[in-house]
């Protein structure tokens, strides 16, 4: 079985190559590999994640080298749950994208990119989950942070160009603070393993131990966009295409929530910086929800409602017990699927309406039953609504911090009810403006703009109210599920009125696993329970790597 642990990152790149090898040559095989290989991802991650549940942290040493000169790789209850979650995503993003024919939008690329970089995002968030020592968690964000750039400026628009280049930025800055502390680290106790480290690092001065623990935290902080460190995430993400926006906004963030939770109970246990940790997690909560209050563009506020549902996360890992730690780790679970949903939901809105502005939307409660139903469920299941997951969650952290009865966890208390009841609002306030409502005078949205041959980098200009056609405001709807070449304010588009199956069944499923948070709540909290209950001994993760 411990065979199995290298598969979630090996397949992943072994297809890669084969998918730059066909490129758009047959562009259906390289679609056709592309679904496979994550399904057999999605497949290999159960099967991890129910073995370490039940034989304990699976380990294997690559070429057989012993810590700390070999590469190591480690699957226990944790990884194991983020390893499933996040293939299972990736897979319905995956479909959604096919769907929406991003992969064969640049026709003059020699190669279609799309699904190669893709496949080597997920090869490199698979990585940082199996990762047993500080250098492949490095080698895992790097990986992440090529691919990342290549999918936020798909299309190569102005705007798509200016976010990725701030996030690649703000990426390299905390690559530069993590090969530094990498290399403290590894001068005071002569080795990166995360097994040797757990045993050394004790051993050092309290000074050297803290300045390490701060600056992976500070790492580990701006890629889950905890504030103040999350000002990059607002202006890069909405620009993207929205299958990219919703796995790195569902995904990529949580990476960083799984390195604190590793590196908090693994490498630093004790608790030092608990309060700074809580006093964030108050800031993120409180800032990220008035952010996504203020807001009109969807996607914006969608980001900023990540930002505020982080600081749950860091409240779990502040309060740092084995009650707080099992909230985090199924709220981080919880938060994957729902975001991802939002952020899906929040592609059909655009296309069924031809803007992400709230107001200039209105009458789709009526116009797209399906589409207001596939909002309503993430949206009240991110808002804590009973007896959804998030409830649940919120529920855990919230009884955590009740059960600490110290004066941050009672604060952070009052700030998470706060936050629910703020973001309760929002999802109110989207639904009244976007569903509820009338349309707005002129909407008569027939057909939306997919694609234009020469995005503008003004995103204020109105959207398509009709198909013209020829630009002539007269031309009639066109019939269902047909799509039309046509021209809008001098530019050549392509509409349809009917968002593709696979869209709307790719982000079906997500719901759907979102819901199935809530269905199987009972076994997932053990789950999580035993998995923090393995954390926070620390033992059975060390053992298996070094040995009894």
């Amino acid at each position: 079985m411990n065979a199995l642990v290298p598969l979630p990152v090996l397949l992943p790149l072994c297809a890669t190559g084969v998918s730059l090898a066909f490129g758009v040559r047959l562009a259906r095989f390289q679609r056709f590999i592309s679904v496979a290989v994550l399904t057999a991802v999605l497949a290999l991650s159960v099967t991890l994640m129910i073995a370490a549940d039940r034989q304990g942290p699976l380990s294997v040493h690559l070429g057989d080298f012993a810590p700390p000169l070999g590469i190591t790789l480690v699957a226990d209850r944790l990884s194991g749950l983020m390893l499933t979650v996040s293939s299972a995503v990736t897979l319905s993003v995956l479909v959604y994208s096919l769907g929406q024919g991003m992969a064969d939008r640049d026709k003059e690329t020699p190669v279609a990119v799309f699904h190669p970089a893709y496949l080597i995002l997920v090869a490199g968030v698979s990585l940082t989950f199996v990762a047993g020592d500080l250098v492949n968690l490095y080698v895992g964000f790097e990986i992440m942070l090529v691919a990342s750039f290549v999918l936020l400026t798909l299309g190569g628009t102005g705007p798509r160009i200016r976010a990725g280049s701030t996030y690649v930025i703000i990426s390299l800055f905390s690559s530069m603070l993590f090969l530094t502390a990498i290399a403290m680290t590894y001068a005071a106790t002569g080795t990166a393993n995360f097994a040797q480290l757990a045993q050394r690092l004790p051993d050092l001065p309290l000074g050297v131990q803290t300045l390490v623990q701060a600056m992976l935290l500070t790492v580990f902080a701006i890629k889950a966009a905890v504030f103040p460190l999350a000002a990059w995430l607002p202006d890069s993400y909405p620009t993207a295409p929205a299958p990219v926006t919703a796995v790195f906004a569902g995904l990529l963030t949580k990476v960083g929530i799984y390195c604190m939770l590793r590196t908090e109970t693994l490498l630093f246990p004790g608790n030092r910086l608990g309060d700074l940790l809580m006093a964030v997690a108050l800031a993120s909560m409180i800032v990220g929800i008035l952010g996504a209050v203020a807001q009109t563009d969807l996607k914006r506020l969608f980001s900023f409602t990540l930002i505020s549902h982080i600081g749950y996360m860091v409240f779990g890992i502040g309060l740092a017990t084995r009650e707080a730690y099992g909230g985090a780790i199924f709220y981080v679970a919880h938060h994957i699927t729902v975001q991802t949903s939002l952020f899906l939901v929040a592609g059909l809105i655009e296309r069924r309406g031809g803007t992400n502005e709230l107001t200039r939307l209105g009458g789709m409660a009526r116009s797209a039953p399906l589409l207001a139903l596939l909002f309503f469920v993430p949206a009240m299941n991110f808002a804590g609504i009973p007896p959804f997951s998030g409830f649940i969650g919120k529920l855990g952290l919230m009884r955590a911090g009740v059960s600490d009865g110290g004066v941050w966890a009672w604060i952070l208390v009052a700030g998470a009810t706060v936050t629910s009841l703020l973001t309760l609002y929002v999802m109110a306030k989207i639904w009244n403006l976007a569903f509820w409502r009338a349309e707005p005078p002129g909407q008569a949205a027939y057909g939306t703009v997919l694609e234009t041959a020469d995005d503008s980098d003004d995103d204020e200009g109105p959207g398509p109210d009709r198909i013209p056609g020829t630009g002539d405001e007269g031309v009639g709807p066109a019939p269902a599920g047909r799509t039309v070449a046509a021209t809008l304010q001098g530019q050549a588009v392509t509409t349809t009125v009917r968002p593709p199956r696979a869209m709307t069944a790719a982000t079906a499923g997500a719901v759907v696993l979102g819901l199935a948070f809530t269905v199987l709540a009972g076994p997932l909290t053990a789950f999580t329970d035993r998995s923090a209950a393995e954390l926070i001994s620390r033992r059975p993760y060390v053992e298996e790597v070094l040995g009894p």
